[in-house]
């Protein structure tokens, strides 16, 4: 079943779509001759101290990101980050999570339910997600993950944790909530140091 299509702020979009048309536009779009065009806005929220929760910890609004396509494929992603005088453009890039995001939205398509995407990050980890939210009504700027959304880590994910398999909600976050409890500091502060 199709994802629900998303509209991202306004100003994000008219701010991305005027940092393509700059001549200073990033060396990786340079390359793609042809029109650019910023597509499949999805928000991105930040899920932090996961290990401090009981359940799932809030998650927090931090950007909105579009695919940047020139002829029918992603060649680097945009990305918008909020400022006091709303919306604005912020980066481009590439990288692995751009055909990893776009992998992730084609097998989202696949399954059945309708989700509303949003990208779920889980700085802790260095891991990012595509999350596959069952309220398609929800504002997609607010909310928290619940436990019977999906979570499709992206590629790279970290070891131990397979990219692109969809889990839910309830069954991801403890193994995350785990993995960070096994993290150890390379320095006690309590120790003295050696003599």
């Amino acid at each position: 079943m199709p994802l629900l299509s998303l509209q991202a702020p306004r100003p994000a979009q008219h701010s991305t779509l005027a940092a393509l048309g700059s001549p200073a536009a990033a060396p990786v779009l340079r390359s793609h001759p042809g029109p650019l065009t910023p597509e499949s806005p999805l928000p991105v929220h930040v899920l932090e101290g996961i290990t401090r929760h009981e359940g799932p910890p809030p998650a927090r609004l931090a950007a909105w990101r579009f695919l940047v396509r020139s002829g029918g494929r992603a060649v680097a992603a945009a990305e918008t980050k909020p400022t006091p005088d709303g919306w604005a453009f912020s980066h481009f890039f590439g990288g692995p999570y751009l055909s990893s995001t776009e992998q992730a939205l084609r097998q989202a398509e696949a399954l059945a339910g309708m989700y509303q995407p949003r990208l779920l990050s889980v700085p802790e980890l260095y891991m990012l997600t595509l999350w596959l939210h069952g309220d398609t009504a929800a504002d997609p700027a607010e909310g928290q993950p619940a436990p019977t959304d999906l979570l499709v880590p992206l590629a790279p994910a970290p070891p131990g944790i397979a990219a692109h398999r969809p889990h839910r909600v309830s069954d991801l976050l403890p193994v995350l909530t785990l993995r960070l409890g096994r993290v150890t500091p390379l320095l006690d502060a309590t120790a003295s140091p050696a003599a």
